[in-house]
């Protein structure tokens, strides 16, 4: 049986002001706790059914603070509809330092006011498979470290280097050799061009696309064309940012 008082503190996680306060966040199911766990973060706890601990005691570090608990205690204090596995309570990493000069050699995602948590988390997926070094995030952006955004990353979150810079104030210090690059329906046809994985790609919501200063910073617009007969009025942030990554890869 869980105690109250680890009970009431894993709850406390689910809201962003106390994520901050005590500098830890949840990760939630078997599959994404035992990516943590092949991970550099570090655990503070975690608690999990006798079945999973059975079937994983071979991933499990020997001093690992583990609690067990039931499926109906981790759906309880999670916030996954169902959780028959595990969950865990993980500190939040510090923050790298960004270098400047990093545009210049390799590829950045960065992040408009993106602040569904859903859609970060496939964009860090994506960012994830496609090997880039990490993931400049706006203010407004939704928080990397929501369990929703967790549980969407699938894994990336234990692995995608997160910065957060006011991308206004940012994108002009980089050099005038670094390509600022972003979506636009009146940009340049990405299928007609060859990019290379540098430079920072920059993404906004979906609703309301680049805020004003952040376009004022691109150095190319870039557009997808629809196909023949497609109708659709727009594309979810995370598919849009697909396709371009994809156009800036397909040459390596």
């Amino acid at each position: 049986m869980v105690s109250k008082a680890l009970g009431k503190y894993v709850q406390s996680l689910h809201q962003k002001k106390y994520r901050h306060r005590h500098g830890a966040f949840l990760v939630e199911g078997g599959k994404s706790v035992l990516e943590l766990l092949s991970s550099d973060l570090e655990v503070e706890h975690v608690l999990a059914t006798a079945e999973f601990i059975d079937q994983n005691r071979a991933s499990l570090p020997a001093r690992l603070p583990l609690s067990a608990a039931t499926e109906t205690e981790l759906t309880q204090l999670g916030t996954l509809a169902t959780n028959t596995t595990a969950l865990a309570v993980v500190r939040l990493p510090a923050e790298t330092p960004l270098p400047l000069t990093l545009p210049e050699t390799a590829l950045l995602l960065a992040l408009d006011e993106v602040r569904d948590p859903g859609n970060l988390g496939t964009l860090l997926r994506l960012a994830d498979w496609y090997g880039l070094p990490g993931v400049v995030l706006s203010p407004g952006c939704a928080d990397a470290y929501a369990p929703k955004t967790v549980a969407a990353s699938m894994g990336a979150f234990a692995r995608v280097r997160v910065w957060e810079r006011d991308l206004t104030e940012w994108l002009p210090t980089l050099g005038p050799a670094v390509g600022i690059f972003g979506a636009d329906l009146a940009g340049d046809n990405v299928h007609r061009l060859t990019l290379r994985p540098a430079g920072v790609l920059v993404m906004g919501s979906e609703s309301h696309g680049l805020t004003p200063g952040v376009g004022a910073a691109l150095t190319r617009r870039l557009h997808i064309p629809r196909g023949a007969g497609g109708q659709a009025e727009s594309l979810n942030v995370a598919i849009s940012a697909a396709i371009l990554l994809d156009n800036f890869f397909r040459n390596e």
